[in-house]
This record gives C-alpha cells, structure tokens and sequence, in this order.
C-alpha cells in the first residue's frame, strides 16, 4: 500500500470523539499489562478517550473511580509488570440483569461504547451477552429515568473486542493465549532446576501444573523437558496405563538414566473420567517400584513472575488489533476476539470461539478424546503427536527397517534450540526405521570423518541444553567437496539434514550445485533455520530467536530498573544480529524502547537528533527512563559510540546516558519453552519429510535425487510451516548482507514507534479481517507429514 493511501486509509480509522474502556476480568495472566498499555497508547494515539475499568466487571457495575480516564504516562513502566496492574475479579452482580443495568448506566455516563475485553472464555460471554442486551438496558434506563432518549440514541450500539488472557491455553480459535509463554517460562525453569536436584539423588519428580480443562501446559512442558510421562485430560491413557509407566520408568532406570520426571495436568482423568492425582502417580511408582519419589505442585508460581518477551509482543500486537477493530466496527459487526493463527493476527467472531471451547468439555465428558484433541486445534494436535513419536520408544521389532542413513549436523554459530531439533530428528529417524549419524562440527568435522552412528539413548536431556552439544563451525562444503562425497560414500549417507543459520543455507546451495559433478549429493537435503539473528529466507522465525530476545529483555529490565530512583537516564543497548534488524526492532517493542536503529531503515544525522528532541520533551515530564536500541551493523559510521555521546551532548541538563553491549550473551543460556518446543515440532516434520522423499527417490537398489524440490529449507511462512527449495530462495536473497529482501517484522516497527509516542503512520494494509473458526481434519494422506 502506497503511503498517501496508507495515511488516508489510517485517518478513515480516527477515533476522535470515541471513547474505549479496558478491563481485565477473571483470573490474571503476564502479559495482560502489556495488553492494556497498548489499548491505552494506540487509542490515544487514535485520538480516543481510553478509560480503565479497575477490578474488572465489579468495577463496572460499581462505578464511581472505579472507572477513569487513562493517559499516556499511566502506562508506563507496566509492561514488564506481571499480572494486571488494574486489577481483576469474579464479580457475582454482572451476572444478574440488576448488575449489568448500573453497569450501562456508567458507561453511558462517560459516554462509553466501544469496550476491550481481557479474560477468559467466561468473561468474553458475559461481555456478548451485554452487547445483547445493550439496547433494552438503556429502554430500561430511559424509563427509569436515569438517561434521556438522545442518549440512547447517540450510545445505541456496544462494539466489543476480546482477547484472551490465560496460562491455560484453553480457548479455541487461538494458537496462543496471553500468559501462556510466562507460564511455560516458569514451569521449565522449575523442571531444570528439579533435574539437577534429582540426578544427585536418583530421584523420580511428578510434577502438577496447571490446566483444570485443558493439558496444553502439562503437555508442551513435557515436550520441552522430555519427560518420561505426561497425563492430560483431553487424552488420557489407556488401561493399564500404571503398568506400562512403570515399566518404561524401570527401563530408564535401568539404562543408567539417574532420574524420571512425570508431569501431570491438575485436570488429569482417565477413561473412566476419574481424576488422576499426582498423590495417585506417586504411590503408584513408591509401591510398585521403589523409587524415591518426590511431588512438587507448581500452583500459582505458574501465574507469577515477570511476562516473556513473546507474551509482550503478543499482547502489543493484540492490543493494537484491538482498538483497530474497535474503530472499524459498525452496528452490525459481531463481537470479535483477537487470535494468532501461526503469526499472524487473526479476527474472529467471539462466540463462534466461545461456543468450539465448550465443545470441547463436551467431548471430554462424552468420552470422545480424539475430537476433543482435534477440537482444541492445530497447535495442539501437532504438540500431542510430536511428544508421542519421542517419547514412546517401540520395541525393536515393531520398528520399520528402511535401509537409509541419514546424518544431521550443525553449520553456523550456536543457537539456543539446535539440541532439542538434533534429538528430535534422531528419535524420530529411528522411530522411521532409518540409522542416524551425528557429524561432529559441521562440514569441518564431515570432511575430517568425525561422524558416528547415534542411538535413542544417546540424545535423553538434550532438549534443555543450550548451545551445540554436536558442536559447530562456520566451514562451508565448497572447499572440501571432494573429501565430503567421500565421506558420504563411506558412511552410504542417504539423506542429510542440516541446523543451522545463513551458512546452512550457503552450504545447502553449494550441496545442490555440487550434484552435477557428485552423485553422493543426489540425496534429499534439508535445512531447519537455527540462528538467533532470524536472518534467514525462507522463515519468518528461526529457532534460537526467542531465547535471544528473551535475554535482551531480561537485561533492558535490569537496566532500566537500575535507574529507578535516580535522575533521569538514557540507555543505549547494542544487539547482535549483523545487519538484521530483527533482535533490536522485536527486542526493542518487548522492552518498550523509545528507538530502534536498524540497516534495514537507514537514518541520518537528522533522525537522531529528532530523537533526542523527542526523549528531551519526554523526560520533561514524568518519563524518567529511556531505552534506545542499536543493532551492531546498522550504520558503519553512526556507531553505538557516536550515538552514546551524541545523547550524552544534546541531553545536557536534563538526561545523563549509559551504554551497554550485550554481545554474546544473546546467544547463551538454556534454551526458552518457544524455541524448545519449536525446534522439536520442526525438526520431527522435516524428518517425516526425509522419509518421504527417500522412498520417492529410491530405485533400483539406491537413493537418486536430483530436483529442486529434494533440496529444501523448512520454514515458517504466516500461519504455515512450508518446504521451500533452496534455489527458489535464491532471487529473495541479499547475499551481500546476508538477510532476506523482504522482512514480514519491519511492519512492527510502527508499531514499536506508536507505543513509544512518535507520530508515524501505521500500516493497517495487513490488519485482520474477521474469518471464521475452522477446525483442521488433516486427510488420512496428510496426517504423517503434519506436525
């Protein structure tokens, strides 16, 4: 969209002369503060009256301060905030007609109409039932007495939005609810810190998390751990369950595994629809076993704590979906919930999500689990199939013998993640039938013969561990082709997948021009992008990223809050990233930063000194903190140093400044529930990929495979994981800077300069638009290559 249109479309979306209530309602979740600074800030911006409403519907139906007006610096400092700073709670009154009668009546008062609902499912449908009502309350109030028939006919409509705010993940039509993230965060840094603690001891953990209804939380924290068993109540085990647990706890015993983590949903049942207590699975393996066997209930240490920066770029980009859907609504517009859908912000209609959620616990009570997973959605589905292929081994003679070799490796510098997506692809080779080889440092340790065959065993515990337990260099193929075909003809490798970064994808070119002259290469060829950069074609996220932008996070936290209480002071924080943008632009919205400098948008002399103008008229009032963020090869000459003391000179008499480079830092640490998860889901599709192209490309007796499209990248692309051959992704490329031409995070940046109060204009050309919920049923074909 060209500008003058985007700017006309944009001023079509004015809110002047409209006024937005937030609220947060039933229990809290992180990320919920990020939520209501962005309504705040994107509805001023819009030129709205934003109001909060203080303990959620009480407040409402109470009225009085409980209901006021919000401005710009009432939101500040909140995003790393966990919890919901305005408060929330179950109101009884907003039940009744009574309740949601005074309730409209403060509205009206204030002339609100337009309202952001933050909560769960029961709190989005009392706010539609009020939207259904909204036109015979105020009869009701004219009656009364209480308002005058202008003013029901100026307030005759009540526009809402919703978003859901939950650690459960239980709500339909979403792949991540607000909190989720935070929670997940909590739950693995509980489980490594118990993993430590129990391998001294040979100890057993079960631990309980959360999830009354639903086991997305129990289940990815299984995935993101490898557990050794998990119970939800949306699949639970089959018969004689305690046994099998039992055995497969006394074979990892036995194989010299020194502990056994189980993780159970509070919510847990059996077939019989009878809770499964972690109490129950403790004596179970006390009395069966032997086994020292502690239990540890996470309870609401699982709400706490500060919000993930996925949590706060989902809540911002939530929140500004919001308000834009709010201004964009009509009379006739249902109510909509704001989701993601892969990444991409989605509208749907809010009791059409509403009404699958409770579909759900109807298939639950009915005893129909399989819908019931099929209900939850996508995301869910995939998570529960991948943590079946890793973590249920079948015994010898029930595997499948394919006759294929197929070796993984890392290219590129390190990335929190690369361990989860190499135990992934071996576990699932071998679940596949196929022998799998560890190649030790990259294409460097390929050409010296440093490969060896790794087994199941081999790769238990490696889904916590950062780095590159395999190890990795930058080396790529070109200059020892000829030493690398021989290793392949050594080792008869029929397939080869690669984890890594921009290299990776250098070296998988290089593979598949290097197939005219070397039948070895003829081979299906596959890379995962692992870099934490995010500088990759073909993806629109690359494992590691998010432990990355965590780490960055984390520090802008204690930065800032090293300032609290002195004099005001500016921060400027240099990332990694080489010339791309993207840890310094999602790092800098997660953070709040006021700036962020980036190759990708080129500045001069002119901007920063705009900048400096604009954090000097900040810091004039309340502001007493800034944040400016850096990437490391934005400019050659506007140096992190140059920008440093051109701050210090200019902000003379009314800010001081501070610098500080992160450095590596950004690329170590265990490794984040995201990329975790992510990294294993990737990597066990791309290996089901492998198998399929293997016995495609398999003829007389031998592996030939010689098309694009046996050479591929595997990426996230919108709301889809795609396979894309890497010489289509040639003509996407900078090469030179080593990053894609076009990058989907640049319409963020808006965004990020919105909230941090400079006028600009936003980019609503790739707003969602309302859809309807659709309930993916994979054809039998497609089920063993969805994940």
């Amino acid at each position: 969209m060209a500008q003058s249109d985007n700017k006309r479309f944009f001023e079509n979306l004015t809110g002047a002369g409209k006024a937005i209530a937030v609220l947060t309602s039933g229990g809290d979740a992180q990320g919920m503060n990020a939520a209501v600074r962005a309504v705040v800030r994107m509805g001023i911006y819009v030129g709205a009256k934003v109001y909060f409403v203080h303990e959620g519907y009480q407040g409402m139906v109470d009225g009085g301060d409980n209901i006021k007006e919000a401005t710009w610096e009432n939101v500040s400092s909140m995003l790393q905030v966990g919890g919901t700073v305005i408060g929330s709670a179950r109101c009884k009154d907003f039940r009744t007609h009574e309740g949601r009668l005074k309730a409209a009546h403060n509205l009206i008062q204030r002339g609100i109409t337009n309202l952001c609902v933050i909560g769960g499912d029961g709190s989005l449908t009392g706010a539609n039932l009020f939207r259904e009502e909204w036109s015979g309350l105020l009869a009701e109030l004219v009656q009364q007495g209480l308002i005058d028939e202008d003013a029901a006919q100026k307030y005759s409509a009540l526009h809402i939005v919703g978003m859901v705010g939950s650690i459960d993940n239980d709500f339909c039509g979403t792949d991540m609810t607000i909190g989720t993230d935070s929670a997940l965060h909590r739950i693995i840094e509980v489980v490594d810190a118990i993993m430590t603690t129990a391998q001294s001891h040979q100890r057993t953990f079960v631990l309980e998390v959360m999830g009354r209804h639903c086991g997305y939380l129990a289940l990815v924290s299984a995935l993101a751990c490898g557990a050794d068993w998990v119970l939800i109540p949306e699949m639970p085990p089959e018969d004689g369950w305690e046994e099998k647990m039992c055995q497969k706890l006394s074979a990892k015993r036995a194989g010299m595994k020194r502990l056994n983590i189980i993780i159970v949903a509070e919510g847990a049942i059996d077939r019989k629809n009878q809770p499964i207590t972690s109490e129950h699975v403790k004596n179970l393996v006390v009395s069966r076993l032997g086994f020292d066997t502690r239990v540890t209930i996470l309870g609401h240490v699982q709400r706490g704590g500060t919000p993930s920066a996925f949590d706060r770029i989902l809540a911002s980009r939530m929140g500004v979906e919001a308000v834009l859907a709010l201004l964009e609504t009509t009379a006739n517009t249902p109510a909509c919930v704001v989701s993601l859908c892969g990444n991409q912000s989605v509208r749907l209609p809010l009791m059409e999500c509403v009404q699958m959620t409770q579909e759900v616990q109807k298939a639950m009570d009915g005893k129909r689990f399989e819908e019931a997973v099929q209900l939850r959605g996508r995301s869910f589905e995939n998570n529960l199939k991948t943590y079946k292929l890793l973590a249920h081994r079948k015994p010898e003679s029930e595997l499948p013998h394919s006759n294929f070799n197929v070796a993984v490796l890392n290219v590129g510098a390190p990335a929190a993640g690369m361990n989860a997506a190499v135990r992934s692809a071996v576990r699932v080779g071998i679940s596949e039938g196929h022998k799998m080889f560890a190649v030790n440092d990259g294409f460097e340790g390929f050409y010296k013969g440093q490969i060896k065959e790794i087994k199941w065993a081999d790769v238990g515990g490696w889904t916590g561990q950062g780095g590159s337990l395999l190890g990795t260099k930058r080396t790529l193929p070109a200059k020892h082709i000829d030493k690398i075909a021989e290793q392949m003809r050594k080792y008869n490798i029929n397939a080869l997948l690669v984890i890594g970064g921009f290299e990776a994808l250098e070296c998988l070119l290089q593979l598949n021009e290097a197939r005219a002259k070397y039948e070895e290469f003829c081979i299906p060829l596959c890379m995962l992008p692992a870099t934490i950069s995010n500088n990759v074609p073909g993806t629109d996220l690359s494992i590691g990223a998010d432990t990355a932008l965590n780490a960055i996070v984390e520090t802008c936290d204690r930065i800032k809050q090293s300032a609290s209480g002195t004099k005001r002071r500016v921060f400027i924080i240099e990332t990694m990233g080489g010339y791309c943008g993207y840890l310094a632009t999602v790092g800098g919205l997660a953070a709040g930063a006021d700036a962020a400098y980036i190759f990708e948008e080129p500045f001069d002399i002119r901007d920063l000194q705009a900048n400096v103008e604009h954090l000097t008229e900040k810091m004039k009032t309340s502001i007493q903190r800034g944040l400016v963020l850096r990437n490391e090869n934005s400019n050659e000459n506007y140096t992190t140093d140059f920008i440093y003391q051109l701050y210090t000179e200019e902000g003379k008499g009314v800010f001081d400044c501070r610098k500080n480079v992160l450095g590596h830092m950004q690329q170590g640490g265990a490794p984040s529930p995201f990329d975790r998860n992510f990294g294993t889901k990737i990597s066990a599709k791309a290996m089901q990929w492998i198998t399929k192209k293997l016995n495609e490309s398999y003829r007389r007796g031998r592996v030939f495979a010689n098309t694009e499209d046996s050479a591929c990248l595997l990426g996230m692309r919108r709301r889809a994981m795609v396979f894309q051959p890497v010489v289509q992704l040639k003509d996407e490329t900078d090469f030179v800077h080593r990053i894609p031409k076009e990058q989907w995070w640049l319409k963020l940046r808006p965004l990020m300069k919105i909230l941090a109060k400079y006028k600009t204009s936003y980019d609503v050309s790739d707003s969602g638009q309302l859809e309807h919920v659709v309930v993916n049923r994979p054809k039998a074909s497609e089920t063993s290559v969805t994940i």
